[in-house]
């Protein structure tokens, strides 16, 4: 991964997803099963549920939800896309395992929080060889800024590197934002421009070549 390449990570076209906007479309009224254990949000991606996500089948990019993961498919690079589960939430830990299946280690993959529009959110990312940043998109920029390292990805050992599993924990608790990768704190910075917003996950590659990665699941609550 070559640091300098980073801050050029810019949002695109991309954007433009489609999906049910209801978690529970059957069942008006009654118990939702994607908040049930006192969960804000529990998808197992199982198949046994309907939680609204907003997927995307496009131009070398696609989201899909089957075999019991989110699969995010993304072969252009220096370009992130994402799905988002089409919710509201203000402070919430985000926990995900995510697995880099295929594709060049030099991407960037993670959980996205307080999502107001494809120009607004922050994001929390690793990458295939084990470099992570917590980030910002703002409608003011089409580049992505970096909130954590100084503008620059970091290294951490604690991330697995290459086609592997990694669980990601996102926090976005009042201005702070804080990010873990296998049960070990790596930053947390303070930004106060978005206080609510959807949560998603998404993934991007910084080489040519076709970055796969799956999400076994999210997990939702509040602090």
């Amino acid at each position: 991964m070559k640091l300098i390449r980073f801050p050029t990570f810019v949002l695109t076209a991309i954007f433009l997803l489609f999906g049910a906007a209801s978690c529970l479309p059957d069942n008006v009224g009654g118990p939702d099963p994607c908040n049930e254990d006192g969960m804000s949000l529990n998808d197992e991606f199982d198949g046994t549920k309907d939680c609204g996500w907003a997927l995307y089948n496009g131009s070398g990019v696609t989201s899909t939800i089957d075999e019991g993961v989110l699969r995010i498919s993304n072969s252009l690079p220096g370009e992130i896309t994402w799905a988002i589960a089409n919710k509201n939430f203000d402070d919430v830990i985000i926990t995900t395992q995510a697995r880099q299946v295929s594709g060049p280690d030099d991407n960037a993959y993670g959980v996205i929080c307080r999502y107001q529009s494809p120009e607004n959110f922050y994001v929390f990312l690793i990458s295939g060889d084990g470099h992570y940043a917590i980030g910002k998109y703002q409608s003011s920029s089409s580049q992505i800024q970096y909130l954590s390292g100084e503008g620059q990805y970091l290294f951490s050992d604690t991330i697995n590197q290459g086609a592997a599993t990694n669980e990601i924990r996102a926090s976005c608790i009042g201005n702070e934002l804080s990010l873990s990768v296998n049960g070990i704190p790596l930053e947390t910075v303070t930004d106060p421009t978005f206080v609510i917003g959807d949560v998603g996950l998404g993934a991007s590659p910084f080489k040519s070549g076709t970055t796969v990665i799956e999400f076994e699941g999210i997990r939702v609550v509040s602090p």
